[in-house]
């Protein structure tokens, strides 16, 4: 499923450079992959938390994407090849991520970004890491964050809401499909509980960095994507919801094939490049 997702990304967006690479990790070296538009002056950076459930998907699934969030917002964009499940279960994709984005403040500017200009972002469980990391980075003091693009991010992994069930069957990511990965993911049940799970939990929201937040409306994960941006909203950290109609989960990376899908992609960019200049 995730490589059919990304052929539909259509042709690879070119770039002045792709480099792969790893970073340290507590628990060993954490591949990356570094996209750079164009060259001269240091750029800002994303750094990148790809979907899948936390158990499929990878550098290759997402490349095409990366390469367009790259072009669409002017900047560097590290693409995280954190540890999937039921392999690594949680919290190993959760460490993973925030060593990645740790390093990246520090040591980007070997390969031309400026680590004082950072997001972090990503689809699906990815879209949940991101949520995670901006929680861990206020609450350990760094690295801070422009912006957290949260695109039809997995929020609570116990919601039970309408579009859990409206939406259950028939769009691509199903109900099955959600408790098949998060039964990998968890290896103890308790763990859905734990903010690093389903960051929605987490009472107080405030003192987080801005957030764009696109779900789509044909998705099992739309009303908890929306309502961690009201909470987010309520909690004053600057908010903007972008509800896609008529879109099913995973329509982000179908650029190829869905002009709705393109227009997302240059509505993160210009979000992006509205944080950095900030």
């Amino acid at each position: 499923m995730m490589s059919q997702l990304g052929e539909l990304a259509g042709p690879a967006t070119p770039v002045h450079s792709v480099v792969d690479t790893s970073v340290p990790g507590p628990n060993g070296a954490v591949p990356v992959r570094i996209y750079t538009p164009s060259e001269g002056k240091p750029l800002p950076v994303l750094v990148y938390y790809h979907g899948g459930g936390w158990v499929i998907g990878s550098l290759e699934t997402h490349d095409r994407t990366c390469r367009s969030l790259a072009v669409a917002a002017d900047c560097v964009v590290v693409s995280v090849d954190y540890r999937l499940a039921p392999e690594h279960p949680f919290p190993a994709g959760v460490t993973d991520a925030y060593a990645a984005a740790a390093w990246v403040a520090e040591h980007i500017g070997d390969y031309g970004g400026d680590g004082s200009r950072l997001a972090v972002g990503g689809d699906s469980a990815g879209g949940n890491l991101s949520a995670v990391v901006a929680q861990l980075a206020r609450d350990r003091g760094g690295p801070a964050l422009a912006l957290q693009l949260l695109i039809y991010p997995g929020t609570d992994a116990a919601d039970n809401s309408p579009s859990m069930i409206e939406n259950a069957e028939g769009y691509l990511l199903t109900r099955p499909f959600i408790d098949w990965f998060i039964n990998h993911y968890l290896e103890n049940p308790a763990d859905i509980a734990d903010p690093l799970v389903s960051p929605a939990v987490t009472a107080d929201l405030s003192g987080l960095p801005p957030a764009l937040v696109i779900t789509a409306e044909f998705d099992p994960l739309r009303d908890q994507g929306t309502a961690y941006a009201k909470r987010l909203a309520d909690a004053g950290v600057p908010t903007e919801t972008v509800e896609y109609e008529g879109m099913i989960h995973g329509f982000f990376q179908m650029t190829g094939v869905l002009d709705t899908a393109r227009d997302a992609v240059a509505k993160s960019g210009t979000a992006l490049r509205a944080a950095f200049a900030s």
